[in-house]
């Protein structure tokens, strides 16, 4: 995917992450010359998977949600394999593990959804009315709903405290990677929406395959890796080697970080840090490709990836997925070993440490009022798109990356229409 040095063409992408392949894909497909550049040595961004000790390790925990309408346009599902998690959550309580599951979807249905074991008769009835209005309601409607926190939300639906606080604090604290459930309620209602619709799953080659399949649509020569952007010029962008990559658009596709370096003046909303720890064990530990959560909120989630996909071990042994708020030092590994030893009712000091990765800006935080998506227009010829400027998933950034082309293409018709 390399291409010649300097040289020029219509728009420059800075970033070849998921937004900015889908904002080149679309260029390209209108008939302008683009070129991506990357600063590091692949395409993905966030979405990246490395191969340590023969294991496939995705950088973070990552699922891919096959129902996100953005996926549906511009993914082949069959060529990544995709093997599904279970649809629906064991919760880790003082009273054992329950199992919420999607009773639609057997054979997980399970004596866990009657009443009285883990919410009342009342909870289940607001969960089945809330889960059924956001899954029919258009979501045209979803997105003009008011918009409040998404703790608000659920008791607004009818849902008890002690229903939140057994489920869905320590579910949506790993969705949303904040455990206040301060995060936008429409942002809560489409996340909800696209887990009923669609089916979790993962890739056989880790979750790098999917930036890796739309890198592959893109015009051979698109893709610049190993390509840092040192600023942007008057006529195009400065590379860190000093090379001068020229053309009328810039787009930047880069986490919120780097675009306020590259924009100064732009504004840019926190971000969220979480850290994955991966261990190897000689045995599964859950025998089945299931999330777990701890209602006591010790970690975020947990989960034997090779449930899942037993590809991504090289060695038959289970790869184990722990996730964690921020950024742990080693004097909280003890505390986690012996959470985990707890839930899954094994010795997990016993478990070979493969890797610990932390991820800043994981997500952007999403508090109430939250504009579902933003314009991407920076300036003239500047454009900034991501999830920042949408909402945090990989919906969000490949529609941001859709909405910055549709604009990028829009300005140029604009323009070319003041010249006649």
């Amino acid at each position: 995917m390399q291409q010649e040095r300097g040289g020029h063409c219509d728009v420059i992408v800075v970033g070849a992450g998921a937004a900015g392949l889908a904002c080149a894909a679309d260029l390209a497909v209108a008939g302008l010359a683009v070129r991506v550049l990357e600063a590091s040595d692949a395409v993905g961004g966030r979405m990246r998977t490395d191969r340590h000790r023969g294991f496939l390790l995705d950088r973070g925990f990552q699922v891919f949600n096959t129902s996100y309408p953005q996926v549906k346009r511009r993914l082949e599902l069959e060529p990544l394999r995709l093997r599904p998690f279970t649809p629906g959550v064991l919760v880790h309580t003082s009273r054992g593990r329950l199992r919420f599951a999607d009773p639609t979807r057997p054979p997980y249905a399970t004596a866990d959804l009657l009443p009285g074991r883990l919410a009342s008769g009342r909870d289940l009835a607001a969960l089945g009315v809330l889960s059924a209005r956001d899954m029919v309601l258009p979501a045209g409607r979803l997105r003009a709903g008011a918009d409040t926190t998404t703790l608000t939300a659920l008791a607004a639906a009818g849902i008890s405290p002690e229903l939140v606080e057994t489920l869905f604090r320590p579910f949506l604290s790993g969705v949303f990677l904040e455990d206040e459930l301060e995060t936008s309620s429409r942002f809560f209602h489409f996340v909800w929406r696209s887990m009923l619709r669609g089916t979790l799953a993962l890739p056989a080659e880790g979750i790098g395959a999917v930036p890796g399949q739309l890198a592959g649509r893109l015009p051979g020569g698109t893709v610049r890796t190993e390509a840092p952007v040192r600023e942007l010029t008057g006529d195009g962008v400065l590379l860190e080697d000093g090379t001068d990559v020229t053309a009328p658009v810039v787009v930047v596709a880069t986490g919120p970080g780097a675009a306020v370096r590259l924009l100064p003046g732009l504004t840019a909303p926190p971000t969220r840090t979480v850290t994955t720890y991966y261990h190897a064990a000689d045995r599964s530990p859950l025998a089945e490709p299931t999330l777990m959560v701890d209602e006591r909120r010790r970690f975020l989630n947990t989960v034997v990836l090779t449930e899942v996909q037993p590809g991504l071990s090289p060695d038959g042994r289970a790869l184990v997925a722990t996730s964690v708020l921020g950024t742990p030092g080693p004097a909280d590994e003890p505390a986690l070993t012996a959470a985990l030893s707890d839930v899954y009712g094994t010795d997990a000091a016993a478990w070979e440490p493969l890797h610990r990765c932390t991820v800043r800006e994981a997500l952007p935080a999403m508090p109430a009022p939250h504009a579902m998506t933003r314009t991407t227009r920076f300036a003239p010829g500047r454009h900034v798109c991501g999830d920042h400027r949408a909402t945090g998933s990989l919906q969000g950034a490949l529609a941001s990356g859709a909405r910055a082309a549709r604009e990028v293409l829009a300005d140029r018709r604009r323009a070319a229409t003041r010249l006649r």
